[in-house]
């Protein structure tokens, strides 16, 4: 028995009445080739062709359905071979003309009297006419397919015509919809909600009786897409469960107890949780794969650091993975200054600066120290010479950074080590259960204590000299600020603004006070420099690029000027406003835009209007979708038929309940 008899689902769309090899390499072009492929292929938008207007009252233009007798039908012979074949129908209200050009086998399906319904544009009032509007004709017994009805209309590809896929779609749904397996019924039979059967949801998502029927119907289709892809999840986590042990990190608290005495500050509630949720992890039976979110300066790093003082008091060492060398470095100036009190030794490892020595001999350069040692670096980490023995915590830092492959990579030099993935980017609902839905999760979402508030303005460049005097006036009251612009070099026409050619503008504007610049062309040592420059109080306000957004903390600094701030997407610039109000001064984040787009005045809005980085991710997420905004961590999503992952959370997380209960039965 051949394997399409076994399963009429799994055919090829080629074996389709009216499909052949050609059109079945169209469709390929669409992900459809077989036959419940073609069933997965929902409908892009539908429309409602079940009430006919009159004839009458359709100005040129409007777009509409008509229904009447034909009253006279022919083809006209034109000059150089072209032909127009041409019905005439009368509804009672006027007469109406529906032509198609060099198509006179039409005749064939349209004669005087017949009753028929068209829809399409009036391109013409005298006479009222149609060209090329979709037709069919009233029989009895017979439904309509593509007029009269809730008529679904579909994505297409060069070669395949709406009118075609719809009438193969028909097809399809009346001869295999019944034959889908109605996968998960018990697991819905305990819901409160009802839910359609797949068969049923099939048929009323691509022909529905009305237009309720068809949320009801992507609802259930969008549902059982995300209890596949949890359950491949959780498939995938229980096979390296299976194959790996997790090293034993329950420490003794020798190291993290005099760190947390030492720190001079009190944990949230929420840091609290989140290193209880770690702790418990790397104490368990199964390598940790956890996810830390925090809104910017919500104390991440201070939890990291107990991760691997956990680490490196059970004998491992650790290494730290930032996406820049400004962040790898204030790691390495804050991780020095908690760790080496303790004995720890902690080494900078990029592609510029390595005072580690040898990567090879890393065990051999700990000094005096008993203690294993913290690596922090950038991609060079990932690189193969790189080599550090006995890793047992990878920390990966603004983790979406990193494409999925780098982070494997780190992670396989050492014995499957624990791996904490951070980041300040706020994730939102959706993509944290599916791109991170492998990774258990841990938020931080509240602030410490005794921050000052940060104040959101947006402005036009003709209120600049009023924002350069209200910066001069801070600086000289002790505060310092940043200077965002889009470019390093200007690149010549439009208005964008670039750091190179405006450093000399921005001094003289903030004369007498000290300005510094800094960009990813810079030389390491420029970049240190500017930096450190800021750190210690001398360079007043810094010129930089979105370099920025993550790896300067610096307290004393309240406000962030951003020109062009629309060209920016909404998490970028919360990252960006997430350097000032460190300290306990009032801070102001001032975002200066000229003639933006609608969509960059409505992000401009939302951050005047929210600090929340949670609500300014969903937000971002419903602007720019997933795609633009995942990068390369979409690597190893599925490409969602009916699901959406902009306003389906509930559903996600409907799917992780459910497939969560039935693992546990």
């Amino acid at each position: 028995m051949s394997e399409t008899e076994t399963d009429p689902l799994g055919q090829p769309v080629a074996a389709l009445a009216g499909v052949g090899g050609e059109r079945a390499s169209r469709l390929a072009k669409l992900g459809i080739r077989t036959v419940i492929d073609l069933l997965w292929h929902g409908p892009r938008r539908y429309e409602d062709r079940n009430q006919p207007h009159e004839a009458k009252a359709l100005a040129k233009g409007d777009t509409g359905t008509v229904a009447g007798p034909i009253v006279a039908a022919g083809v006209k012979r034109m000059r150089h071979g072209k032909s127009l074949f041409e019905f005439i129908l009368d509804d009672g209200t006027a007469r109406l003309h529906c032509r198609w050009w060099n198509m006179p086998y039409m005749e064939r399906y349209y004669k005087t009297g017949d009753f028929v319904h068209v829809h399409g544009k009036l391109t013409s009032e005298k006479p009222r006419t149609m060209d090329h509007p979709e037709a069919e004709v009233a029989e009895e017994g017979e439904e309509f397919i593509h007029l009269k009805r809730i008529v679904p209309v579909y994505r297409l590809t060069d070669g395949i015509k709406q009118r075609w896929l719809r009438a193969a779609m028909w097809r399809s749904v009346d001869q295999f919809a019944d034959l889908v397996p109605d996968t998960n019924p018990g697991l819905l039979a305990g819901d409160d909600s009802h839910w359609l059967r797949l068969p049923e949801a099939f048929k009323a998502v691509h022909f529905p009786d009305d237009l309720g029927q068809t949320e009801l119907a992507r609802e259930r289709l969008a549902l059982e897409e995300f209890i596949r892809f949890q359950r491949q999840i959780r498939e995938r986590r229980k096979i390296f469960q299976a194959k790996v042990k997790a090293l034993p990190c329950g420490g003794d608290d020798r190291l993290v107890t005099p760190f947390l005495d030492a720190l001079g500050f009190g944990f949230t509630g929420a840091q609290q949780r989140a290193w209880g949720d770690i702790a418990r992890d790397m104490a368990g039976s199964h390598p940790m794969r956890r996810l830390l979110q925090g809104d910017v300066g919500s104390g991440k790093t201070a939890v990291a650091a107990c991760a691997a003082l956990r680490a490196i008091e059970s004998g491992f060492s650790v290494v730290v993975l930032a996406p820049t060398e400004i962040l790898a470095e204030q790691h390495h100036r804050v991780f020095s200054r908690w760790l080496e009190p303790l004995g720890i030794p902690v080494y900078l490892h990029t592609g510029a600066r390595k005072t580690m020595g040898d990567p090879g001999q890393a065990e051999l350069n700990m000094g005096n120290s008993k203690l294993p040692p913290l690596v922090i670096g950038t991609h060079a980490l990932v690189e193969e010479k790189f080599a550090l023995e006995n890793i047992g915590l990878a920390i990966i830092d603004e983790q979406h950074k990193f494409g999925v492959e780098q982070r494997k990579k780190l992670v396989r030099k050492g014995q499957y080590p624990h791996v904490l993935v951070m980041t300040a980017t706020p994730i939102p609902r959706t993509l944290g259960l599916t791109v991170y839905g492998d990774l258990d999760c841990s938020v931080i979402d509240e602030m410490p204590p005794g921050r000052g508030q940060v104040h959101t303005h947006v402005r036009t460049p003709e209120s600049l000299p009023k924002v350069w005097g209200f910066i001069r006036d801070q600086l000289a009251a002790g505060r310092q600020a940043y200077i965002v612009y889009p470019r390093v070099d200007d690149e010549g026409g439009g208005s964008l603004k670039a750091v190179n050619q405006e450093l000399e503008n921005v001094r003289e504007q903030l004369a007498p006070h000290a300005v510094g610049l800094l960009h990813g062309r810079l030389k390491s040592a420029e970049k240190e420099e500017a930096v450190a420059g800021f750190l210690a109080g001398d360079i007043k306000a810094l010129l930089a690029t979105s370099v920025i957004e993550v790896g300067v903390d610096i307290s004393n600094a309240t406000i962030m000027l951003i020109e062009n701030a629309d060209r920016f997407g909404l998490a970028q610039l919360h990252q960006l406003r997430g350097r000032i109000g460190r300290g306990v001064h009032e801070s102001h984040c001032i975002l200066v835009a000229g003639e933006a787009t609608d969509e960059g005045r409505r992000r401009l809005d939302v951050m005047e209007r929210g600090v929340d980085g949670f609500a300014l991710a969903e937000e971002d997420l419903r602007q720019r979708g997933p795609g633009e905004l995942l990068g390369q961590a979409q690597s190893g999503l599925p490409d969602f038929k009916f699901g959406n992952l902009i306003d389906d959370w509930r559903l996600i997380q409907k799917a992780r309940d459910l497939v969560a209960r039935e693992l546990a039965v």
